[in-house]
């Protein structure tokens, strides 16, 4: 099998995966630098909103789209639908990467996050999560406590 064969035959497998944890610091203009690897994958734009757990998800453009289109099937008739649909979609904003590699976090959105000075940005395969960096040790200490009940949950579904 040539070189561009196999190159093709894992491609899939090359795609940006958003992996590890990077503490960083909250400037005074509300500023945080995205990790160095990831910059040039964000260069075309991404979108800051709110996510889960009281932490930011910071996706790409083309991420967003595909949250977007799911969010979209949801069903109008329930609560829940409408209410996650507000979560993330309200709380959306187009962010562009500066020249030093910063992004500006509106305040709605820190608000939401209770992010403070020290900051981490955990990557979690598709998107970057921005977490105030004391709510993210206390939510790893937590959930390193549970992890062999997360373990046994998620064997349940063949994962583990």
């Amino acid at each position: 099998m040539g070189r561009k064969q196999k190159a093709l035959l894992f491609s899939p497998f090359l795609q940006l995966m958003f992996i590890g944890e990077y503490y960083h610091t909250l400037d005074e203009k509300n500023r945080v630098a995205v990790p160095v690897k990831f910059r040039k994958e964000l260069a075309g734009g991404a979108v800051v909103t709110r996510g889960i757990d009281n932490c930011l998800f910071l996706l790409q453009k083309r991420e967003w789209k595909k949250l977007v289109d799911k969010i979209s099937a949801l069903p109008l008739s329930q609560s829940k639908a409408r209410a996650f649909a507000r979560l993330v979609l309200a709380g959306a904003m187009e962010v562009e990467i500066d020249k030093q590699g910063r992004i500006i976090l509106p305040d709605y959105l820190r608000q939401y996050a209770k992010l403070k000075k020290r900051l981490v940005l955990a990557g979690v395969l598709n998107r970057l999560e921005i977490w105030d960096e004391k709510a993210w040790k206390e939510y790893k200490q937590r959930t390193e406590k549970e992890s062999e009940e997360i373990a046994d949950q998620l064997g349940d579904l063949g994962i583990i």
